[in-house]
């Protein structure tokens, strides 16, 4: 992801590059909302307001300036099920699924506060590097697939003129915002684009797809509206609506924060600033809880429309406080001028933003870093197109886990040696753990050992419950064979888990505070002390 790093800058922004790249986003928000509302499976207006509650809120109140939220497809896939499922309990005709999912919004939106008050945001920390360009490669080609549905007219791939008129103008838009930010750099060249394209249609008389008929084309009417009003989700406040919609909610808030979290850990790279993945968590969560009060769909942050403010030059509040202003101010006032805008020009803005968001330096690294991390980025992006983010996520998290499981299990390892008195040492050598117990007890020889041994862990840690019971393990092994064995070197923590794991399984540990550092008789020091066999 460092080719971004060339792209975006990371200067502080200005009021004036906030409110020009707000207003872009403005209108980028437009055929997504509407979008995802056709994919959620509810009405146009539902996806509007609910982009624009999320953006405000969060723009406001979230800890990462400058990221856009609103309503996105990884939540809308889940939303659909949801809907439909809840419009067979209504029964026909009811659309009671709408109601269901504002009632299920309310439930993620305490989920969510409730990950953010437990400061559960900083565990974004575990997310390796290379799942987080799989994460990012893998939504640039979603990004990517969403704008082919763009070339559709009622279902159906545009043929001839009306495809080369689309190509045309989606190649214009994307030279005007090329050239843009080279002849003056503070320049808002994705709305200077759209705008062009807009007049160029219009005074050309160009026939092709606008943001109206792609909204008809999807059996919708316009984005005409008000503001949006305040209403109880009208559910049955029963136990079996609880226990239908909880799971739906748990699901909804998990994929909400992962992507949510991975968009401000990008942003924070890109911007060289450092967001606050609490307070986000407790932004989104509000967000959610009054998109179920107020009729919107709910959503979380969007890596496209965050691309695009940040190459906008958007970095304070103010830009997502005016792209959620100018959103509302387009429905309920200037509908028919944006509904008017070519769809051309919008997908223009957004394969700018896919050749941004991919992470080129992946083809530049294969060769050089683990095959594991190679496998990672790849599987996590293939997740992502094919499934959703949260899968990805979770699964190149568990992955990357595993591998470093596997990797630091090998690096046990043991130094033997038989002093002068007889005594055997054993110098243990890194990391003793769940995965390296197997590795570490084959390291002892316990039938040719002699009647005494020294176990070193100057070296080495002790990590977890498993390493106390293979501790425990060889000694016994050793106490059978009526040999007796010591531990030394002991750092106070291990000593300290040792302790309190007495009461789960036996392991006779004795202080060394000392740990034999400096003393010159080491021998006769053991000797000395009387050592109980473990």
């Amino acid at each position: 992801m460092n080719s971004n790093n060339s792209i975006v800058s990371p200067s502080n922004g200005s009021a004036r590059a906030d409110i020009f790249s707000g207003l872009t986003v403005a209108l980028a928000l437009v055929p997504e909302a509407v979008a995802f509302s056709f994919v959620a499976g509810v009405p146009p207006m539902v996806g509007l307001y609910g982009a624009f509650l999320m953006c405000l809120i969060t723009a406001v109140l979230g800890g990462r300036p400058g990221m856009i939220s609103g309503a996105t497809g990884a939540m809308a896939v889940v939303m659909v099920s949801l809907v439909m499922e809840g419009n067979a309990l209504g029964g026909p005709g009811s659309y009671a699924g709408l109601q269901y999912l504002f009632f299920t919004l309310l439930l993620v939106g305490v989920f969510q506060m409730l990950a953010g008050f437990f400061r559960l945001g900083k565990f974004i920390r575990m997310v390796p590097r290379s799942v987080m360009m799989g994460f990012v490669n893998g939504l640039a080609i979603v990004i990517f697939l969403s704008q082919l549905n763009m070339f559709k007219s009622e279902g159906t791939w545009m043929q001839g003129q009306p495809l080369w008129l689309m190509i045309g103008l989606v190649a214009l838009t994307m030279a005007i915002l090329t050239i843009v930010p080279k002849l003056h750099k503070k320049a808002p060249g994705a709305l200077i684009a759209i705008i062009a394209v807009s007049i160029f249609v219009a005074a050309m008389q160009i026939e092709t797809q606008t943001v109206l008929s792609f909204i008809q084309s999807n059996g919708g009417t316009g984005i005409k509206g008000g503001l949006p009003s305040f209403a109880i989700p009208q559910v049955p406040f029963t136990w079996d609506t609880l226990v239908f919609v909880t799971p739906y909610a748990l699901i909804l808030a998990a994929i909400g924060l992962i992507e949510t979290l991975m968009t401000l850990s990008l942003v924070d790279e890109l911007t060289e600033t450092r967001g606050s993945g609490n307070r986000e968590c407790l932004a989104q969560g509000l967000g959610n809880f009054v998109n179920g009060l107020f009729g919107g769909m709910g959503g979380c942050a969007m890596i496209g429309q965050s691309m695009i403010n940040i190459s906008s030059g958007g970095r304070g509040r103010l830009s997502g406080i005016v792209a959620a202003s100018a959103l509302l101010f387009f429905i309920m006032f200037t509908s028919q001028y944006i509904e008017q805008i070519p769809i051309a020009a919008l997908v223009g803005v957004m394969l700018i933003v896919v050749i941004k968001t991919f992470a080129w330096s992946t083809f530049n690294i294969m060769n050089k870093v683990p095959k594991w991390d190679v496998i990672v980025i790849v599987l996590v992006t293939v997740l992502t197109v094919k499934y959703d983010l949260a899968i990805a996520v979770i699964c190149g998290v568990i992955i990357s886990a595993v591998i470093f499981a596997w990797e630091n299990a090998l690096r046990i390892r043991a130094r033997k040696m038989v002093d002068e008195q007889g005594i055997k040492h054993y110098q243990i050598y890194g990391p003793l753990f769940f995965a390296s117990t197997t590795l570490f007890l084959s390291k002892f020889d316990v039938q040719d050992d002699p009647d005494k041994v020294i176990i070193d862990f100057e070296d080495s840690r002790i990590m977890d419950q498993s390493a106390i019971e293979a501790i425990n393990k060889i000694a016994s092994m050793y106490e059978r064979a009526g040999k007796k064995v010591y531990l030394v070197h002991l750092s106070q923590d291990c000593v300290r888990l040792i302790k309190r794991a007495e009461k789960i399984c036996v392991v006779n540990i004795l202080e060394d505070p000392s740990y034999f550092v400096g003393i010159d008789n080491y021998h006769q020091y053991i000797e000395n002390l009387e050592f109980e066999a473990l």
